[in-house]
């Protein structure tokens, strides 16, 4: 069955149009990123399958119906903006995201006690939300977005202002709910993240969607001839080379593509003949930061 299936929706806001014809769908128990620069119109659109705002036109459909006041407690949505409740305990604070999403009072507690012994947080089920980092803050609210085992779980940017410790845990839960046949929705500005976690990717560009599949797909469509190459010394010439169509530069470590008719070997050559150290040379699928970079561009 279908998880998802949205079809030419449109939003404005005043005479901006916010999300202009965007149609994907969504199989459940995949992983799917839902990708853009700022303002591209990834938060309008996840708040529309929310049923928070209503698109202007267009139609969205969650597990085979248009929304129902019942697929509320089917889905579960950790906003890029939190928005807990500062004075109430951390517990309290659960049980009642819990209530709200059909749980009795008595299995939200339940629930709650559990994740946050496993997230750590057990000895702060006491403590006021206001009392906890901005971290801890948002392990809390993510543990109360799944609280309920949503079918359907849509998280924009779950990693932001986690340490790498924190980013691989709740990489690790996305990834275990994803093996219990959950339904993710996942946005975020970390790509490495998304390309490791995620089957299909819909990228929005100015509200409209510029590229979207199955990401391994994608990116053998983008890896016709493209390079990864690790380097010490100076590389600004290599983007002046005949063969090189763009390039992207981290400071020892390059995703180059290369011009149509060029080959890996040639430009392996050159690059050994300059002075740079060559520590690695791979002719690879291009990243999907590579991928994000140029859709955009064009």
């Amino acid at each position: 069955m279908q998880a998802l299936q949205i079809e030419h929706i449109s939003k404005s806001f005043n005479h901006f149009k916010a999300v202009d014809d965007v149609s994907f769908s969504l199989d459940e128990g995949k992983m799917f990123a839902l990708l853009g620069p700022n303002g591209a119109g990834k938060t309008t659109t996840m708040r529309m399958i929310m049923n928070i705002i209503v698109p202007d036109a267009g139609s969205i459909r969650i597990f085979g119906e248009p929304f129902r006041e019942s697929h509320k407690n089917l889905l579960g949505y950790l906003p890029e903006e939190r928005g807990l409740y500062p004075k109430m305990k951390v517990l309290d604070h659960l049980q009642f995201l819990g209530e709200m999403k059909g749980l009795s009072g008595a299995e939200a507690k339940k629930l709650a006690r559990e994740w946050l012994e496993r997230f750590d947080l057990a000895e702060r089920a006491q403590k006021k939300v206001m009392e906890l980092s901005k971290g801890l803050q948002q392990k809390v609210q993510f543990i109360g977005t799944m609280l309920h085992s949503p079918r359907l779980l849509i998280v924009d940017e779950p990693f932001s202002g986690l340490d790498p410790v924190n980013t691989k845990f709740m990489k690790d839960v996305l990834l275990e709910m994803k093996k219990e046949g959950k339904t993710i929705i996942l946005s975020t500005h970390m790509m490495e993240q998304a390309e490791k976690l995620c089957d299909e990717i819909c990228l929005i560009n100015k509200g409209k969607a510029v590229l979207q599949g199955n990401l391994d797909e994608i990116k053998q469509a983008y890896s016709q001839n493209s390079v990864t190459v690790e380097y010490r010394g100076n590389a600004a010439a290599v983007q002046n080379l005949p063969l090189v169509e763009s390039l992207n530069d981290y400071g020892n470590y390059m995703e180059i593509r290369l011009r149509d008719g060029a080959r890996p070997g040639e430009l392996f050559r050159l690059l050994a003949e300059s002075e740079l150290e060559i520590q690695r040379f791979e002719a690879a699928k291009t990243s999907l930061n590579e991928i994000f970079i140029q859709a955009v561009k064009d």
